[in-house]
């Protein structure tokens, strides 16, 4: 309820509680009910925390009924289209786009940060070479921890700096490691001559001893692709960044939690899910329309993979750019694929069919990717961890700006218990003997 329209109020029973406002610049302004359980002995019950915010933040906007994504204020077309993932890294994280002399400092921090201690490559190469290899990337950044005691306080800006260049450089030398370690292939060492993103390409699929040419088309294409996985607001595996970073846990142990969640195919293997979908229709000649038909009937083993989204009831603005690069990319590899075109067919077919648009059941950023990462030659496991480099910066953004807000406490939730009331031990021997059953 509102009194006025800056002061709001809820009546619980015969309680009122006051909820003072919480303004945004654009978007959902916030109704604070911080002193709710003190006030009324009642806890709200959110499920999946759909209505909740558990912070204030300036890093990403989203108006999913629109189609809007903006990082820092700016939107994610034109970062797409005019910007690079490392000069994205330093918008996320300092607010601003820098000057050349800005990103030029930067870019060189990483580059200095990428080489991994031996003995950590000795570590992170006792872990199977058939792991998952979220699993054995969530291991490789906590073990980081361990080799940089001096860059574990976060409420130290100096440390915190150092912890942030160590990730930005590390962790993409690591899932290279994981992908050539998965071929039984020999690892590289970083170049620093290079640009990040087609380093990384080169010592993912280059070899010893052998010139390695890139085509600049697939470079632009995966960093991309980072940048657009680069932020989104407070998603299942940033909210664990926040959730474990709140207890000052340090930034290596907080991004390992965010890889944990990223690893559950509801949230990071989506795109594997959708090549899998589509592999499924190719083997089976299984046209689109019959598709959508069995996805319709709900029937067994047929499910939709790609398309809706939590936060956007309409067309994904990722899905548009990703959807032109993944052309582009088989066009420029002179590839024609069968998945593309069913991707392609099935797209069209949902786009214009009352049953998905009802739903809002639009392309989401994960409907291409997986194309993409395959034509390039990644593996399917790999795809999460490619996921991973991209939401890198992100997730080190929103841990900073959490450890730097003075209105952050402790995560801890509340639940409404629907156990057992109050009951009294009794003795083993009381409670009847076992019956062995036949």
């Amino acid at each position: 309820m509102a009194e006025n329209e800056n002061e709001y109020y809820m009546q619980v029973g015969e309680t009122r509680l006051d909820t003072p406002l919480h303004p945004a610049t654009q978007g959902n302004d916030g109704v604070e009910i911080n002193k709710m359980l003190a006030t009324t002995g009642k806890v709200t019950l959110d499920y999946g925390f759909g209505n909740t915010a558990n912070c204030e933040s300036n890093i990403t906007y989203i108006d999913g009924g629109n189609g809007i994504l903006r990082y820092r204020g700016y939107p994610i077309e034109e970062l797409a289209r005019e910007s690079t993932f490392i000069e994205v890294c330093y918008l996320l994280i300092y607010g601003e786009l820098p000057d050349a002399p800005s990103l030029e400092r930067f870019t060189h921090v990483i580059k200095r940060n990428r080489l991994l201690p031996e003995d950590f490559i000795a570590f992170f190469g006792a872990f199977p070479s058939n792991g998952h290899p979220m699993s054995v990337l969530q291991a490789g950044v906590a073990g980081l921890a361990t080799y940089y005691e001096d860059t574990l306080n976060p409420l130290d800006p100096d440390q915190l700096d150092a912890a942030t260049f160590q990730l930005l450089g590390k962790l993409p030398t690591m899932v290279s490691m994981i992908a050539k370690r998965a071929e039984g292939l020999p690892t590289l060492y970083p170049d620093s001559s290079r640009d990040l993103t087609e380093d990384f390409i080169r010592m993912t699929f280059g070899l010893p001893y052998q010139s390695y040419d890139i085509d600049p088309a697939m470079v632009r294409a995966l960093d991309t692709l980072f940048i657009l996985h680069a932020d989104h607001e407070q998603n299942c595996s940033t909210s664990t960044v926040r959730f474990v970073g709140s207890s000052h846990a340090n930034l290596y142990a907080s991004v390992a939690s965010a890889i944990g969640a990223l690893s559950g195919p509801l949230h990071g293997g989506a795109n594997e899910a959708v090549l899998r979908m589509l592999i499924q229709m190719r083997d089976t000649d299984m046209t689109v329309k019959q598709f959508v038909e069995k996805v319709k009937n709900k029937e067994e083993g047929i499910k939709l993979m790609g398309f809706g989204h939590r936060v956007y009831k309409s067309y994904d603005p990722r899905a548009a750019i990703v959807k032109e690069s993944a052309h582009e990319v088989l066009s420029r590899l002179g590839k024609a694929d069968k998945l593309l075109d069913l991707a392609t067919e099935l797209e069209e077919v949902a786009l214009s069919d009352d049953y998905f648009i009802s739903r809002n059941l639009y392309p989401n950023v994960d409907f291409y990717t997986g194309l993409i990462y395959r034509a390039m030659g990644f593996r399917m496991k790999m795809f999460t961890p490619l996921f991973a480099i991209g939401r890198l910066p992100g997730w080190i953004a929103q841990y900073r700006e959490m450890i730097k807000d003075p209105a952050t406490k402790i995560a801890r939730p509340r639940q409404v218990y629907i156990g057992e009331t109050e009951r009294h031990y009794t003795s083993l021997r009381s409670r009847g003997r076992l019956v062995k059953k036949d």
